[in-house]
C-alpha cells in the first residue's frame, strides 16, 4: 500500500514551514500559504480559526517534531555513533542543501523565535516548545553515546545554538565554510564529554 497523500490541512502546515524558512514569519503570507498548499484559500479558516498566528504557531511546532525526529534517524544512519559523527550528520543536511539549491532557506523555529521573541505570548512559546521537541531527543541520543545526563543537555544546547549560529553565517556569506569549521572545532570537544568505559 502506497503513503496516502497529506490533506489540505497538513499540507498548509507544512507549506508554512517551507515558506518561513525562505521569507520569514513576517512575510509569509496565509494567501500565500494557500496557494503554496495547492488548497483553497477558504480552508484558511477552516482550518486555523485563530488565522496566522496559529498556523505560524503549528508550523513551528511541527518544524521542531521534525528536528526532533531526525536524531534517530541520524544516529541509525551512523557506523560508529558518537557526537561529533552525529553533529556532522546534523551539519550535513544543511551543507548539502545549500550545495544543491543554494542559500534562500534557513530554519523556520530560528526564524520564528527571532522575529516573535520580543512579541512574547503564543509565538515565544511555539518557538521555545519547538527547540525543546529537538533539544530532548538530542540530549537523550548523547547520553546513550556515553555522555553524562548532567551534560548531555547543555551539550545539546551547545549542538543546536552552534548549528544555528553557522547556517545564519553560511547565509551571510554565501558559503558553507560556518558549517564545516563548526564541525572540526566542536566535535573533539564532543567527543572529549563521553564517559570512560569502566
Amino acid at each position: 500500500m502506497g503513503e496516502e497523500r497529506p490533506g489540505p490541512r497538513e499540507r498548509m502546515v507544512v507549506s508554512a514551514v517551507e515558506l518561513i524558512r525562505r521569507h520569514g514569519v513576517t512575510a509569509t503570507g496565509m494567501r500565500e500559504v494557500a496557494v503554496h498548499a495547492g488548497a483553497p484559500r477558504g480552508s484558511l479558516q477552516h482550518y486555523f480559526p485563530g488565522g496566522k498566528e496559529q498556523l505560524v504557531n503549528e508550523a513551528v511546532g511541527w518544524a521542531g517534531r521534525y528536528a526532533g525526529g531526525r536524531i534517530g534517524r541520524f544516529v541509525a544512519s551512523l557506523d560508529e555513533p558518537s557526537p561529533s559523527a552525529l553533529f556532522a550528520a546534523m551539519v550535513a543536511q544543511w551543507t548539502d542543501e545549500y550545495a544543491a539549491e543554494g542559500f534562500a532557506a534557513g530554519c523556520p523555529v530560528a526564524a520564528a523565535a527571532a522575529e516573535c521573541a520580543a512579541a512574547g505570548g503564543s509565538a515565544r512559546e511555539a518557538a521555545a516548545a519547538a527547540f525543546t521537541a529537538w533539544r530532548t531527543p538530542l540530549a537523550e541520543a548523547l547520553a546513550g553515546m556515553g555522555v553524562p545526563a548532567a551534560r548531555a543537555a547543555s551539550l545539546a544546547t551547545l549542538m543546536i545554538s552552534t548549528l544555528e549560529g553557522a547556517i545564519l553565517l553560511a547565509r551571510a556569506d554565501q558559503d558553507v565554510r560556518p558549517l564545516t569549521w563548526a564541525v572540526r572545532e566542536l566535535g573533539p570537544l564532543l567527543d572529549a564529554a563521553v564517559a570512560p568505559a569502566p
